[in-house]
């Protein structure tokens, strides 16, 4: 079976041992992880909408709300041994498309606008490689570094629209310090899967 390939040596990090002693009991059986990557997708307008009218109180728990599907699904699909191969193929395409609406609706237009088209070409980059890989024949799970840049991204973006929100110059600058990293994980994750 396709699901035993990915299911066989799953090793759970501790934030899926944490996961699975607090969050995963409050997910009913039949919720599978590529459900909430469905989610997360489904819910990407509703973030943009209050994010675009500068709704900030909605759009940031909407925002932290929705990235965090994304941990839930991973640690749901390691912890339950449900990985499969749509999940290793859309859940990067669904954060990417996340993150890259976000940066396009509101980083660009409070941020460094260099830095933002850095990060938003970087993404496209990354998805049409993963295309091509996958008409390759190739199938492979995000590694370290793609997953430290996503972390990085939510961050940075958290950190910009809390700054929005509250009005607090500070964050500002922290936001873009993150996102900086995040543009060097992500290229440093290009590397890595080049060589």
């Amino acid at each position: 079976m396709n699901g035993d390939r990915w299911n066989a040596n799953i090793v759970l990090h501790p934030t899926d041992r944490l996961f699975r002693a607090v969050l995963a009991p409050l997910f009913p059986k039949w919720v599978h992880p590529n459900h909430l990557t469905v989610l997360r997708l489904l819910l990407i307008p509703a973030v943009l909408y209050y994010l675009a009218i500068e709704r900030y109180g909605i759009g940031v728990s909407l925002f932290l709300a929705v990235s965090l599907t994304d941990w839930f699904d991973g640690a749901l699909a390691r912890t339950r041994g449900q990985i499969t191969e749509w999940g290793i193929v859309y859940d990067p395409v669904v954060d990417k498309l996340l993150i890259g609406s976000v940066l396009f609706v509101v980083v660009l237009n409070h941020v460094n606008f260099e830095l933002g088209m850095a990060l938003l070409g970087v993404e496209a980059f990354m998805i049409a490689a993963g295309w091509y890989r996958r008409l390759q024949g190739k199938i492979e799970p995000a590694n370290v570094w793609g997953k430290i840049k996503m972390v990085s991204e939510v961050v940075g973006v958290m950190l910009l629209l809390i700054a929005l929100w509250s009005k607090v110059d500070l964050f500002v600058n922290l936001s873009t310090g993150t996102l900086s990293l995040a543009l060097i994980f992500a290229i440093i994750s290009i590397f890595s899967r080049m060589f």
